[in-house]
């Protein structure tokens, strides 16, 4: 395979992975905000939002205030940020178009009229929280529909390998930001853990991953925060997981080493780090501190990225 198709299609799933993340972050901050203020205290849940999405930086370059309407317009349909649901799926439809012929036709219908669709949507706005209901719903449903094409439709070759790359590592990322926003900012200095505002944001979370009733069937006990934290790092079974994201690049990684006649460096560093989950407790992850750790699988996680595009992608 060309490297320059093995790029775009890891990207494409990068892509249609993000505008789902973003989405599933609006409305699980929507959520909060919906609830009483006794609930959900002082904080900004706007600006833990761009935290979350990483633009905050860029975010205020452009605007003063984190409130709904100015974030909400930011994460969907801004054309000044790159990482916008928009840019997303016009990113992710000009990347299927450079590699149609690698994409069967149900992936290629599910990202064009995706793209159409959002057309009108941006044409007529999201003026009320029920059309914005209805816009959120759509680019999930769309990442879903995408990747179960992906999974029913596609051969197992490196085409596929390369798009599950895409999307395993862009999940890893997704979740740690999202747990590392949770510890490190979010939650107020004078907040005791396990209070209301505690239990709503571990919530919100857990809706923003999917998960809520996930942790509900694996733990059967009320929100704890090591037993949150345990699920999205260290569970497999979960397939946000930290851990589940490494079992799925460990595999892809080697299926196209075999595929190639030959290992390197992306499949020793992706090793390292699923060896590393694998031999974790939330104990000892809580004794050294859930930010540090988070920190430093985000930053092996995007060196596992810079790899990858150096020994593939071009």
């Amino acid at each position: 395979m060309l490297s320059r198709t093995a790029e775009n299609l890891y990207w494409l799933a990068r892509y249609v992975e993000r505008a789902e993340y973003l989405a599933r972050t609006i409305d699980a901050t929507l959520r909060v905000t919906a609830l009483p203020a006794a609930y959900i205290g002082k904080t900004n849940e706007w600006d833990s939002a761009l935290l979350t999405a990483g633009v905050a930086t860029s975010f205020y370059e452009t605007y003063e205030e984190a409130n709904e309407h100015n974030v909400v317009d930011y994460l969907s349909f801004s054309a000044d940020n790159p990482s916008s649901i928009r840019n997303c799926i016009e990113a992710a439809r000009l990347n299927s178009r450079s590699v149609r012929t690698a994409l069967t036709s149900e992936m290629w219908d599910t990202i064009n009229s995706a793209w159409i669709e959002l057309q009108e949507v941006w044409s007529k706005g999201t003026s009320t929280r029920e059309d914005l209901a209805k816009f959120l719903r759509f680019v999930q449903e769309t990442s879903l529909r995408f990747d179960g094409s992906a999974y029913r439709t596609m051969l197992r070759n490196d085409a596929y390998w390369f798009s599950r790359l895409g999307l395993h590592l862009e999940r890893a990322d997704n979740t740690a930001r999202i747990l590392d926003v949770k510890y490190h900012v979010l939650l107020p200095e004078e907040e005791h853990v396990g209070g209301p505002l505690d239990f709503y944001q571990w919530s919100s979370i857990l809706r923003s991953v999917s998960a809520l009733t996930a942790y509900h069937w694996v733990y059967r006990e009320t929100l704890k925060p090591w037993l949150v934290a345990d699920l999205l790092i260290l569970n497999s079974t979960l397939p946000r997981s930290l851990a589940s994201c490494y079992d799925n690049l460990t595999r892809n990684l080697d299926q196209i080493g075999v595929a190639y006649g030959r290992q390197g460096p992306a499949q020793r560093h992706a090793r390292g780090i699923r060896n590393r989950l694998e031999h974790s407790n939330m104990n000892d992850i809580f004794q050294h501190g859930v930010h540090e750790f988070i920190q430093e699988f985000i930053l092996d996680n995007s060196r596992l990225g810079e790899i990858i595009t150096k020994q593939y992608l071009i």
